[in-house]
């Protein structure tokens, strides 16, 4: 019997997996969660061998609460199903460790399907999500960020704030934000900091040599 834990703060959709799963002979629920934190908690709790993750749930997003998981618990196979297919969703639930990335309207013997690969340790992508996965792999990184967005991030890297950046590139500091905003989206993260790491690694801008 493969052991299920279903997370998403929608009580609605919990109930309707629930439901889809219900006639797979081979596949018990064994505990849901509303959160990310609770999610992290339930699967401590009760050692289930694939996790059905949401990506946006409040208290710790689905891609942090995947690295949680499976830093405690290597073994479980997480499958994010979510309603999102952007490059940032998809490449941070990879790089959390996710096997599988569905979308939300997947057929009940396409989602028994991915629970059971999952269980044997492997990796199952939708479609649509495994042709943008290739398309970001191939795609050179430093055309990752707009020629902005790369001088931008790169006078982060030196330690400028948003109003010295604003003043040496001739835009007003609400452009710079914008800019900010746009590459977090595209890096995947959430912060400046981790921004500066993330292109830096990606080699889209070089480290900050003053």
């Amino acid at each position: 019997m493969i052991r299920v834990l279903l997370a998403d703060d929608h009580p609605v959709v919990r109930e309707g997996l629930r439901g889809m799963l219900a006639a797979e002979r081979d596949i018990e629920v064994v505990a849901e969660a509303a959160s990310g934190a609770e999610a992290v908690a339930m699967a401590a709790r009760h050692r289930p061998d694939v996790v059905l993750m949401d990506l946006r749930m409040p208290r710790g997003d689905g891609a942090g609460a995947t690295a949680a998981i499976l830093g405690a618990t290597p073994g479980t196979g997480v499958v994010v199903l979510t309603t999102y297919e952007t490059d940032a969703d998809i490449i941070r639930a990879v790089e959390a460790g996710a096997l599988g990335y569905l979308l939300k309207d997947a057929p009940t013997a396409e989602l028994a399907s991915a629970i059971r690969a999952a269980a044997r340790g492997e990796t199952v992508l939708a479609p649509s999500v495994a042709r943008r996965l290739v398309t970001h792999v191939r795609k050179p990184r430093r055309d990752l960020l707009s020629g902005r967005e790369t001088e931008v991030l790169a006078l982060v890297a030196r330690g400028r704030t948003n109003a010295e950046i604003g003043g040496e590139l001739f835009i007003s500091e609400a452009t710079v934000k914008t800019h900010l905003l746009r590459s977090f989206a595209k890096l995947g993260v959430s912060d400046r900091t981790a921004a500066v790491t993330h292109a830096i690694a990606l080699g889209v801008i070089s480290a900050a040599r003053e």
